[in-house]
């Protein structure tokens, strides 16, 4: 399998991340998205979207990170992560929809003002987004904190759903998010950052700064 990527994006650390994981090996190609790479002709007829993560599996194009999740874990016979009994399913599908709707945008809006922006030269912060940002992450992380009560992972056991969350959550101190008021879901991104599959995704995007 081949994955286009940007070693930055949490959606593509989700996808290498997984791929360590369950020992799937990936050949990865760098496209810069702060160059604008990801809207060539080339990228666009792979996604046209024009973003990353696009994943290749032989003639197979598959792009939207949550589905690569199932599709690498499927690959690997690794039905524990990546269940298909209806409940455990549905579980999953949850958590990774609330992801994509809650906690993933409003800590990619802190993190676009206070670390993009700088790195691409567009100015100072917007605190008024800045402050929504903040409010928002404050909100998905007390349902977080609730939803975990005594499990270790938000399915109860290791799933994809852990992994398409850890990305973004590990993103949080960079940007100035604080994890300190919610004790369960620090530790449940402590227990995932743990992982070697994690460490080995996140050291390799700081290596790439």
């Amino acid at each position: 399998m081949k994955l286009y990527q940007f070693p930055f994006s949490p959606n593509c650390q989700k996808v290498v991340a997984i791929a360590h994981e369950v020992g799937v090996p990936l050949e990865l190609a760098t496209v810069d998205l702060f160059k604008g790479e990801s809207r060539t002709p080339a990228m666009l007829a792979k996604n046209p979207n024009g973003k990353l993560p696009i994943l290749e599996d032989g003639d197979f194009v598959l792009w939207e990170s949550t589905a690569m999740l199932a599709y690498v874990a499927a690959n690997a016979g690794r039905t524990d992560l990546a269940p298909t009994t209806p409940r455990e399913r549905a579980e999953v599908d949850r958590w990774t929809a609330w992801q994509g709707a809650h906690f993933g945008p409003a800590i990619r809006k802190v993190a676009f003002e206070r670390v993009v922006k700088k790195l691409v030269g567009r100015g100072a912060p917007d605190e008024a987004v800045v402050q929504a940002g903040v409010a928002e992450f404050a909100a998905a992380a007390s349902v977080l904190e609730q939803s975990l009560g005594t499990k270790e992972y938000v399915c109860g056991r290791l799933t994809i759903a852990d992994f398409d969350l850890t990305p973004y959550a590990a993103l949080t101190a960079s940007c100035g998010l604080d994890f300190q008021p919610y004790p369960k879901a620090k530790a449940w991104l402590g227990r995932m950052t743990a992982r070697d599959s994690v460490k080995r995704t996140l050291a390799a995007a700081g290596e790439v700064a």
